[in-house]
């Protein structure tokens, strides 16, 4: 294989070309993930490729995260997400329930942001503006098993789910109704469909805000999946100054199509730091 070590938007980034295609290495500063993990899935893309996609193209929401909200920038999309977990909360998710009108579905992430208490209490009040779900509104599962049973809104299981005993413990305990999986905290696409098997609930495919390679293994996971209840949140490439295709992995009309992508040596050489390289792949 080969190793592209790159800097985009300030942000380190490690592409390994190999036999089956492209992979990506590029933990996001300050969000847990397990190097470990992040190169299995970067290895996985290069050298195995993916599963064969059972459709052809995957929904996708769009992202909220401060106000003014632009009804014209969410036009399209079959879901919009709020991030949430800030002072302006209510009015946020109200502003954008007033942009998109009754007919989208809405959803919230407070990235476990709440403690038992105050989730029950802001859902409470956020249910007035019919929210599809909540995304990891508590840090825990056992915090989530019980903040289920105070609430009528359904939630969604994110950072808390890493590993196959999480996906079994959060069926044991009955604490989500859905589950948001990245590929590289997963450890690649194989080991995220194994963790939605587990889960025994619907998977939503998300990204880390990756480069369009990286958003390509989400992508793959979203068209692998058994069943795809929810849009997915793999419309972040857009929210990027810098990317390595000419051709990113952006929605049309709220949709992705799902292909591989294949960055453009000039992009390569525009964002390299060092030459590439030859690589065993990291062992770890």
């Amino acid at each position: 294989m080969r190793e592209y070590r790159l800097v985009l938007d300030d942000r380190a980034v490690c592409l390994l070309e190999g036999p089956a295609g492209w992979g990506e290495y590029s933990p996001l500063p300050g969000y847990p993930c397990d190097p470990a993990a992040a190169w299995r899935a970067a290895r996985e893309a290069a050298q195995q490729g993916w599963p064969t996609p059972l459709r052809a193209a995957v929904p996708v929401n769009a992202l909220v995260t401060r106000g003014p909200v632009d009804p014209a920038a969410l036009a399209g999309y079959p879901a919009v997400k709020v991030k949430v977990g800030r002072p302006g909360d209510i009015e946020l998710v109200a502003a954008t329930r007033d942009a998109l009108g009754p007919d989208v579905a809405l959803r919230v992430d407070a990235n476990g942001a709440w403690d038992l208490d105050t989730a029950a209490l802001m859902i409470a009040r956020l249910s007035a503006f019919d929210l599809e779900l909540v995304e990891e509104p508590v840090a825990t599962l056992d915090d989530l098993a019980h903040l289920r049973r105070r609430v009528s809104v359904p939630l969604a299981a994110d950072e808390c789910v890493r590993t196959p005993d999480d996906a079994r413990r959060l069926r044991a305990l009955d604490a989500a109704d859905a589950l948001v999986l990245k590929v590289q905290p997963a450890g690649g696409v194989r080991a995220a469909l194994a963790l939605a098997d587990l889960s025994g609930v619907p998977t939503i495919a998300t990204s880390m805000h990756e480069t369009s390679v990286g958003v390509a293994a989400g992508l793959a996971l979203a068209a692998a999946l058994p069943e795809l209840r929810y849009a997915c949140g793999l419309d972040t490439v857009r929210s990027r100054t810098a990317d390595v295709t000419h051709q990113p992995l952006v929605p049309i009309a709220g949709v992705l199509t799902v292909r591989t992508v294949t960055p453009d040596p000039d992009l390569l050489d525009r964002y390299s730091g060092k030459p590439a390289v030859s690589t065993q792949a990291r062992s770890s």
